[in-house]
């Protein structure tokens, strides 16, 4: 292996390994001074000394290793701070962990319930801070655990409840403020009254609940199981109560955090884009979160002004207080209850229901026999099931007045309230009467379902006919396997984006706009959408279908599938969360996120594309507008070349085309193809030598880039190379993180690449060679310089195209042959 690649290697490997180069665990024969860290065999996790804000103490903490800022998420010696720089982490023969702080005072212990042999504290790459045997590995049968002792912060994995075994109660409890991480008055966790759920506290009062676990979810917050970041439950049994989730993609960073500030919990997401925590939920999230904000047998509705309403068969208690907005002394029934000569119940539909300090469940019981047991206990309020799965099952019922009911909707939990007889009856009446209303237009809506679904299967038969053109195009071309692609609804993407909201939508370029997406399933996509206006038509995506559709390699974007639906014309590829190159490279704050290996990394990968596209695919590809902003970047930053609806293939020994439509972007159209329609391997291979100046320098090919000298990017790499300053074509901060020749090995690449005539430039083949080795290379000739005085210049301008990629226009003009 040559030298370049071994330096490049070492390098990487050092800096990918540095936080596992620390040690996870001491043993009774070490210590952890204030200065020193344990950090988690993945490097995730560190374990050491800190000070918060703008305090001076000292404390043993927690935080994550691999982000910016600092984010602390358990605190050892919380209530006890060292006041100087003397702290010491020890673990006794024992199991018993102990903090000393000034003249070996203890500060903070604690002592295992189990006998220790050989124990050792470990950090775990989940956070969590353990002692264990030994000689027990890595088996969970942990001595002591910090995930029992949580702070003010909850992880994935962590558990929020009651070891009903032990009495042990794991809560969360905020910092008093930034600079004290001390308890404050507000906590987090599970209570055992009646039914349990998840309590809010500010001190001694409660502040928000959960409501009923109801089997799918808790009845007073939406349902978020098909949320792309954590799955969630809550464990109910005679040994264990507790809350607890976990990340669906471990590379992802979610907290949990009480905000004593605020008054509030917080779920956080980490935001490698923007390198800040990115907030994703928060409770209580409005007005109607609020434990009793209407008082006894009040339905709070945020949608609604006032928010407050009694429920069904209720009024309010005093009139004049809840006519001006003072909900506290709720409501009452409307008629009186008579329980021995019978009550009867009203639904309520999509509430959170009540509060559960006087309830009743049992998991045996079914609706009805529920409903019974409720009615022959005259202090019975209310009841529903407990479980809401598979048609329902179990019960919870609740005695005296009911607090805290919220209504949502479109989730919720159906709720039935006892009432007087004749109240019941005249919702029966009711419902009779407007059954008899609904029945006269079930005809004319029948009616309409018949046309919906003729509707329907045309438009099914027209997507099936345009299907079956990409395929018989294939055939024709040799390739009659079936075309493994997924054809979706309009309903299915205009839900997975919001109905295209603009929130949700990522750019634009000449094809139309780009949106992102999230499907039922929770995985995101990229939905773009043929803009009617984009000059480019059926003919454009069938090329892009075809051509993705079969491509396979870790350098080209994924093609999920398409969308036909009358005019509309979509493509649904896999999400890339780090967006386009050019939204990287060409941003001062964000391009150094790209230090030199990460871009010597994209830069291979962008050749492997091109050349796969150009040798080792079924048919030969030229791609024909390859630029930064068709570049994409994965989550692991791994480029992925995109968009082929200006693609062209040719077959057999076929190495050129000419073309009366030239397709492609300004600034990065070799010259043969701009001026003649002239398009071959070689064309891709100059945009790649422009993109490829574009990446070492971080600059764009057109503009000015130095004193005093106009022109484009390839003239000023040129005047440098000749001047023999080459490296001043690169950014100070690449300079600094990066082999020096490897890179001026790339500005000579480039520089072959962008040769004026094609049979000057190398082969992709030949350019992966290049990258891959220390082979001298011959001197480049004298690239041409024909952008600078482009007769296309004013059309580039003047056109009615708008980008996402700063002005590099995907153009279409036609040339007169």
């Amino acid at each position: 292996m040559d030298m370049d690649i071994l330096s490049f290697s070492a390098c990487f490997l050092i800096i990918f390994t540095k936080a596992s180069c620390a040690p996870d665990k001491i043993s009774p024969s070490e210590s952890l001074t204030d200065g020193t860290t344990l950090v988690s065999s993945d490097g995730s996790f560190v374990l050491g000394f800190f000070t918060p804000g703008s305090s001076k103490n000292r404390y043993l903490g927690i935080w994550y290793n691999n982000i910016p800022m600092q984010t602390v998420v358990w605190v050892a010696n919380r209530i006890n701070p060292i006041n100087d720089t003397t702290g010491l982490l020890q673990i006794e023969s024992t199991g018993r962990v102990v903090l000393l702080g000034q003249n070996q005072t203890t500060v903070w212990s604690i002592n295992s319930t189990e006998a220790a042999q050989n124990p050792i504290l470990q950090l775990l790459d989940s956070g969590n801070l353990v002692v264990r045997n030994g000689k027990d590995g890595d088996s969970e049968n942990y001595l002591w655990q910090s995930f029992d002792y949580p702070t003010d912060t909850m992880l994935p994995a962590m558990k929020i409840g009651w070891d009903l075994r032990t009495n042990l109660n794991r809560r969360l409890a905020a910092w008093k403020n930034s600079d004290d991480p001390s308890p404050g008055d507000l906590t987090y966790g599970v209570e055992l009254q009646g039914n349990p759920e998840v309590v809010l506290r500010k001190g001694s009062e409660k502040y928000h609940r959960s409501g009923l676990w109801n089997g799918d979810g808790f009845s007073g917050a939406q349902n978020l199981r098909s949320n792309p970041v954590y799955e969630y439950d809550f464990v109910w049994n005679e040994e264990e109560v507790y809350y607890i989730n976990y990340l669906k993609n471990k590379s992802v960073m979610s907290r949990l955090v009480l905000n004593q500030t605020e008054k509030v919990r917080q779920r956080y997401t980490w935001n490698p884009e923007t390198q800040t925590w990115m907030l994703i939920s928060i409770m209580p999230s409005d007005c109607c979160d609020i434990l009793g904000l209407c008082g006894a047998n009040g339905n709070c509705d945020n949608s609604t002004l006032p928010a407050c309403q009694c429920l069904k068969a209720f009024r309010p208690k005093s009139l004049e207080r809840w006519n001006s907005l003072d909900w506290s002394e709720g409501c009452i029934h409307n008629k009186p209850l008579n329980c021995q000569s019978g009550d009867g119940f009203l639904r309520i539909e999509r509430v959170k229901t009540p509060d559960t300090s006087h309830s009743w469940v049992s998991k045996s019981m079914n609706l009805e026999e529920c409903r019974a047991k409720c009615l022959q206990n005259c202090s019975c309020m209310a009841y529903t099931n407990l479980d809401i799965r598979g048609g329902g099952s179990g019960c919870a019922m609740w005695f005296g007045d009911l607090i805290d009911i919220k209504q949502f909707q479109s989730f919720g939990q159906d709720l039935y309230i006892r009432v007087s007889a004749s109240e019941a009856e005249l919702k029966n009446k009711a419902k009779a009467k407007l059954a008899v209303i609904i029945a006269t237009p079930i005809a004319m809506f029948l009616g309409l379902l018949v046309v919906i679904y003729y509707i329907r299967r045309r438009r099914r038969k027209l997507e099936d006919e345009v299907k079956e053109r990409i395929l018989n195009d294939q055939k024709n071309q040799g390739q009659s396997e079936d075309m493994e692609l997924a054809v979706f609804e309009l309903a299915t993407i205009a839900r997975a984006t919001g109905s295209f909201s603009f929130n949700n939508k990522l750019g634009e370029g000449g094809f139309g706009p780009v949106y992102k997406g999230t499907l039922a399933n929770g995985q995101e996509i990229a939905v773009k959408r043929l803009s009617k206006s984009s000059g480019q038509g059926l003919n454009e995506f069938k090329t892009e279908v075809k051509l993705i559709a079969k491509l396979q390699h870790r350098n080209l974007v994924r093609l999920l599938g398409c969308c036909i639906h009358g005019e509309e014309k979509m493509l649904v590829y896999e999400y890339m969360p780090n967006r386009s190159l050019d939204s990287f490279i060409f941003d001062q704050r964000r391009c150094k996120v790209l230090d030199w290996p990460k871009r010597f990394q994209i830069i291979c990968g962008i050749a492997r594309g091109l050349l796969y596209l150009h040798q080792d695919s079924r048919l030969r590809i030229i791609h024909r507008d390859l630029k930064a902003s068709n570049v994409l970047l994965d989550s692991e930053m791994n480029p992925k070349i995109s968009d082929f609806g200006m693609a062209r293939t040719f077959g057999g020994d076929q190495t050129e085309a000419n073309t009366n439509r030239v397709v492609g972007t300004y600034g990065y159209m070799a010259p043969e193809y701009a001026i003649d329609g002239l398009f071959s391997v070689k064309s891709d291979v100059f945009s790649f030598g422009i993109l490829l100046l574009e990446i070492i320098s971080g600059r764009k090919n057109r503009g000015l880039y130095h004193q005093n000298q106009n022109g484009n990017l390839i003239e000023h790499a040129w005047r440098l190379w000749k001047e023999g300053r080459p490296l001043d074509l690169v950014d100070e901060f690449l300079a600094e993180t990066g082999s020096l020749s490897q890179v001026l090995r790339c500005i000579h690449i480039s520089l072959f690449c962008v040769q004026q005539h094609p049979k000057e430039r190398p082969s992709m083949s030949s350019v992966v060679l290049m990258l891959g080795s220390e082979n001298e290379l011959p001197l480049p000739k004298q690239p041409g310089f024909w952008f600078h005085k482009s007769p296309f210049e004013a059309d580039s301008t003047s056109g009615n195209y708008k980008s996402s990629s700063r002005n590099e226009i995907s153009l279409s003009m036609l040339e007169a042959r």
